[in-house]
């Protein structure tokens, strides 16, 4: 996450590091993913950091709340702190929706109706 947020405020517009793809909206699906990601793992981690002590439920809302909070923190501040990033609510948008799906892959897993199960 550390990583991820000093990624999300440094320019790399001027130093040529990265390669320039024209995909429309492709860092939509990046920042879908990335919380979607964040959103499992965050679950998983809090799950077995815990070992169960935290209802599912109160962990999921947590992990799903931080995730929120975090991907509109972000966006402020780069708004606010760096000179050529801008906030974007499309952005805020795809986060919480990947955060959702994180969720909601999540739920699914631990419904007892997944053939996966979590052991105690």
């Amino acid at each position: 996450m550390v990583f991820i947020t000093l990624l999300s405020l440094i320019s790399f517009k001027e130093s040529g590091l990265l390669p320039s793809l024209n995909i429309p909206h492709l860092d939509k699906l990046v920042h879908l993913g990335f919380y979607f990601g964040t959103t499992v793992l965050g679950i998983l981690s809090v799950r077995e950091r815990t070992k169960g002590t935290v209802s599912l439920q109160k962990a999921m809302l947590w992990v799903v709340g931080f995730a929120v909070l975090y991907g509109i923190i972000i966006e402020v501040l780069q708004s606010t702190y760096t000179l050529d990033r801008k906030g974007d609510i499309l952005d805020i948008l795809a986060n919480s929706f990947g955060a959702l799906l994180g969720f909601l892959l999540m739920k699914f897993v631990f419904s007892g109706k997944s053939p996966w199960k979590w052991s105690e």
